[in-house]
Formats: structure tokens, C-alpha cells, sequence
């Protein structure tokens, strides 16, 4: 494979083990990465020790892949780059991968797989397995080790929720775009606060702490500065960049952010609600238990008082309390590096009994 030095492009030697190395990536709204891993690694399910001792041999990042939001060429363009020089920082190359997991943020059907395929298929030796999915499979695996079961519930610049049964069978709710009403996204949040500015502004809404705390934090001295701001670059991840801003104001007492939040949490629960009574991830009788992978910036905004994460199992346990909640120890690119390692294994233990 070429790496990228200064602008242009160059072959490099491969100095890793014999066996090869697996390829991990998870392309997002917000930024995409990959890791290399060693191929010949040895993965259990026993917990947080086996994730702390992945052979990671090297972690590249770039921005969005989701060609929904940049468009075809740009998307392309990123995993590619980022591919290149995760194997250029391991010091290896096509020829000594493995097998690969994209999962891409907006694939979303057969021909979005399909399409991806198409882009990276010939950066690679025909016998390399690749595997597309969506970005909720390498969080679900970060969360799990590799083992496709339970719930994932992203939540970040966008939102889905994403289950996984042992037979196979999935399911997913939201991950439908801001357009279409990712509202516990944390472009939904942001986008609540921007909407609760100008309401406030006009004289339609209540007054809100929002006001200032957002113009303060991007530097303009009216809300009526805020549409110019918004539209100059209506970019998913810039806008949802404000929810520790509409976390701050909560925590302070403003009710309008406080009940955005509330909003935020309630359409988070009921996606996640809606995935496990499709696939009746806990049971005829409700009360099974399963495991609920949660990531995403969203999620991790939390203060003192407002913890967003624990609110949404609040909500689900209600209903469903068997759910166990998983903050993974490692990065959605390993769990994606970690569905490639699994089929690969898979694959050669059948070609080594043939």
C-alpha cells in the first residue's frame, strides 16, 4: 500500500509479525479512526484486562466519513487516508492485512455497504475479508469484546440505537438524521438551544441563561448574530460542539436547558426501549438480562448534577430490569478491529480443518 508524506505518496516496507494484522475503523459524523492491530492476538471475554492487553500497533484519525453529511468523494478520501496511515505508523502494509471492519457512520442499507465496498476493495489483496457496517457494531464490540449481543446506544454528534441477537437478528431505532428528528443527538440538544435563544430573543419563549452562555462562548455580542452564525456552516458536529454549554446552564438551575436535556433523555430511552422489545433482548417475561453498550460525547457530558447516561438507564430499567450498563474500556475502532479479528479466526480454524 502508498503512505501520504508531504503531500505525496510512497511505498513502505512491512516490519510486523508474520501472521499479519487486522484493521479496526469507525467512521463517524464527527471524526473517523483506525487501528492496527496484530492478527495472531488472542481475545476472551473475561473483562477489562483482556481490553487493557489488545496488541495495538498503531492509532491514525481524521475527520467525518459519514457521506451523508460531507458528501461521496470527501468520505472516500478519509478512509482511505486514514488506513494508509494507520498501517504506515505500524510499519506495515496491504499486503499484510488480514481482514478489516469499517464501520461507517450512515450505512444504512445494503447498497450504502455496497458502495463502501466499492471504494476500498482494490486498496486491498482479494483474499482480505472486509466487513462494512454501521458505526453502532464497533461500539457495541468495544463494549463487549467482539461479541455481537445486547444493545448499543450511541449518542454523539448523532444518535441510534442498535441491537444485536446471537442468531443474527438486529434491529435499530433513530440514526435517522437531524432532519428527521435525532433529538437526543447532541446536534438535537444544541440545535434546541439555539431554537430556545431566538424564541427567548423574539419574545415566543421563555427567558434562558442560554442566551449568554452561548454567545459568550462563541464570541458575539447578539442572539440576532446567532442565525448568521448557524448558517455560515450548518455542520452537524460544530452545532452539537454547544451541549456542554446547555449541560453548564442545567446545572445552574435554567429550566429551559434542564427540560431540553429531560427531552434529550426520554427520546434516547425510547429508541433503546424500542430496539429491545423488537428483538426481545430481555425475555418473554421482560426481566432478562442484557447488556446496554452507551458511548458517545452525549453521554460523556456530564457534571455534577446532570449525568446523562445514568438518567437513560433510569428511565429503561423501569421497564427492562435486567439492562446492564457497559462504558467501554477501549475505543469503537478496537471494537470494530475486534468483529474483524473474530471473523478472521473464524474463517482460518475452518480453512486449517479443511
Amino acid at each position: 500500500m502508498k503512505g501520504y508524506t508531504n503531500g505525496e505518496i510512497q511505498d513502505f516496507e512491512d516490519e510486523t509479525s508474520p501472521a499479519g494484522v487486522i484493521l479496526g475503523l469507525d467512521g463517524g459524523t464527527t471524526s473517523t479512526v483506525c487501528i492496527c492491530m496484530l492478527a495472531s492476538a488472542s481475545i476472551s471475554f473475561g473483562g477489562g484486562e483482556a481490553a487493557e492487553s489488545l496488541p495495538i500497533l498503531s492509532r491514525a484519525s481524521a475527520g467525518c466519513s459519514n457521506f451523508n453529511s460531507v458528501g461521496e468523494a470527501a468520505a472516500k478520501e478519509t478512509l482511505e487516508k486514514v488506513m494508509v496511515e494507520a498501517l504506515s505508523m505500524a510499519h506495515s502494509n496491504s499486503s499484510a492485512v488480514r481482514a478489516i471492519c469499517l464501520a461507517v457512520s450512515g450505512v444504512n442499507h445494503p447498497s450504502d455497504q455496497q458502495k463502501i465496498l466499492e471504494w476500498v476493495r482494490d486498496l486491498f489483496p482479494c483474499s482480505v475479508k472486509i466487513i462494512i457496517e454501521n458505526d453502532a457494531v464497533a461500539a457495541m464490540a468495544s463494549g463487549t469484546l467482539g461479541k455481537l449481543h445486547g444493545c448499543v446506544l450511541i449518542a454523539g454528534t448523532g444518535c441510534i440505537a442498535y441491537g444485536f441477537c446471537e442468531d443474527g437478528r438486529q434491529a435499530r431505532a433513530a440514526g435517522a438524521g437531524p432532519i428527521l428528528g435525532d433529538w437526543g443527538s447532541g446536534y438535537g440538544i444544541a440545535a434546541q438551544a439555539l431554537t430556545a435563544i431566538i424564541r427567548a430573543h423574539d419574545g415566543r419563549g421563555p427567558q434562558t441563561t442560554l442566551m449568554n452562555n452561548i454567545l459568550n462562548v462563541l464570541g458575539l455580542s447578539s442572539p440576532d448574530e446567532v442565525i448568521g452564525w448557524t448558517y455560515a456552516d450548518p455542520s452537524w458536529a460544530r452545532i452539537a460542539a454547544l451541549v456542554p454549554v446547555v449541560v453548564a446552564s442545567a446545572e445552574d438551575g435554567d429550566e429551559v436547558a434542564d427540560k431540553i436535556l429531560h427531552y434529550s433523555v426520554q427520546e434516547l430511552a425510547d429508541s433503546v426501549k424500542a430496539v429491545i422489545r423488537r428483538l426481545k433482548l430481555s425475555g418473554e417475561d421482560g426481566k432478562s438480562p442484557f447488556p446496554l453498550v452507551m458511548v458517545g460525547g452525549v453521554i460523556e457530558a456530564n457534571n455534577k448534577k446532570w449525568d446523562i447516561g445514568k438518567e437513560v438507564v433510569k428511565l429503561i430499567s423501569k421497564d427492562y430490569p435486567g439492562v446492564f450498563p457497559i462504558r467501554p474500556k477501549v475505543e469503537p475502532a478496537v471494537g470494530a478491529a475486534l468483529v474483524a479479528l473474530n471473523q478472521y479466526t473464524k474463517s482460518f480454524r475452518v480453512d486449517q480443518s479443511s
